[in-house]
């Protein structure tokens, strides 16, 4: 016999629930169980863990609380719900030491490094730059996400610069410099292949993944509507044969943006594990090769980029601010590898 896919209503649970995740159903969404389309887009999420959920009642579609072989269809508004609060929202300082660039009574600039989280998340409860922020710096303001002194963010393994409001007045001010494209933020990247024009732009709309949902991609002609609008700009600053060292200005600031945008021209990030860059994509099949790119890994455990400068108006002086800083340790070591094997490919050649 089949299950009854009905439940009840949010409102007639007796305790408060806190929700944890929500997702609306995009247009296209064929008819699919619950628990299989959880499964897409949460990260480290068992279908063991989300059935179970589902059988306590945690899993709402509509304000309803449904079981695992419920069929999400378009338009769907997807939540998980628990007694307790996100962990995310369970801010515990920490005495984490913070790189700080710059540092006034209305904002900080700091240069994260590789590895931390930005904030507090599915799977990355501790050792975020906010549970730093929260025991350095007290009376943060919020922002939209109930995110304390968030401007901006950049992702876990990209290092460099972030700039963090310390009043509401600052977080408003900056936020609209940031929406309105007026900040300016260049990254530095090491790409697979060689960027054969000198510089360009890549525009291109990026939304999620219709397979991978941990990815964004890009979308273009009739199905564009499903991303937001994305601008990069690139200009090579070196070419080492198999890769090429490239400076990327935003004008937007989507999730992964330059790393799917480099994707999307066909020179993935140099060790991008989530993008397929953490293989050999371009060069010979000589083991000796192989073995030099897998050292290049080794060196740099992440994908190669780094938030190297940073421009805004500062929200009470009005005056322009610009911040740089230098390419990592494990970058640098990175492109001395190719530098040297660039250098020994010429003189063989020669």
């Amino acid at each position: 016999m089949k299950e009854e896919e009905e439940g009840h209503d949010i409102e007639e649970q007796d305790d408060e629930l806190y929700e944890h995740h929500k997702f609306v159903a995009e247009k296209g969404q064929n008819p699919l169980r619950v628990d299989k389309y959880l499964m897409n887009y949460i990260e480290k999420a068992t279908r063991n863990k989300i059935q179970k959920a589902a059988k306590t009642g945690n899993i709402y579609v509509n304000e309803v609380a449904v079981k695992s072989n419920y069929k999400v269809k378009a338009g769907d508004v997807v939540q998980v719900m628990f007694e307790h609060p996100p962990y995310e929202f369970l801010l515990t300082p920490e005495d984490i030491p913070l790189d700080v660039v710059y540092e006034d009574d209305t904002l900080l600039v700091v240069n994260k490094p590789a590895g931390m989280v930005v904030h507090p998340g599915h799977g990355n409860y501790s050792g975020t730059l906010i549970n730093a922020l929260v025991y350095h710096f007290e009376n943060l303001p919020n922002n939209s996400s109930d995110r304390p002194g968030l401007v901006h963010r950049i992702d876990k393994d990209t290092s460099g610069l972030l700039v963090v409001a310390k009043t509401e007045q600052a977080m408003t001010h900056l936020s609209k410099q940031f929406f309105n494209k007026s900040s300016e933020r260049e990254y530095v990247a090491i790409v697979w292949g060689n960027v054969e024009e000198d510089e360009g732009t890549v525009e291109g709309n990026i939304g999620r993944h219709p397979k991978n949902r941990l990815q964004n991609t890009v979308y273009e002609g009739e199905d564009a509507e499903k991303g937001k609008p994305a601008v990069t700009h690139y200009k090579v600053l070196e070419r080492y044969g198999y890769v090429t060292l490239i400076s990327c200005k935003l004008e937007t600031g989507r999730t992964h943006q330059i790393r799917v945008h480099m994707k999307h021209i066909g020179h993935t990030l140099f060790n991008d594990e989530r993008y397929g860059g953490d293989r050999v994509l371009k060069g010979t099949t000589f083991t000796k090769y192989k073995q030099f790119v897998e050292n290049c890994f080794k060196v740099l455990p992440r994908q190669a980029l780094h938030a190297k400068t940073l421009g805004f108006v500062h929200p009470e002086t009005k005056k322009w601010m610009s911040f740089n800083t230098e390419i990592p340790q494990d970058m640098q070591d990175c492109i001395a590898k190719w530098e040297s094997y660039a250098k020994n490919q010429k003189e063989i050649l020669d």
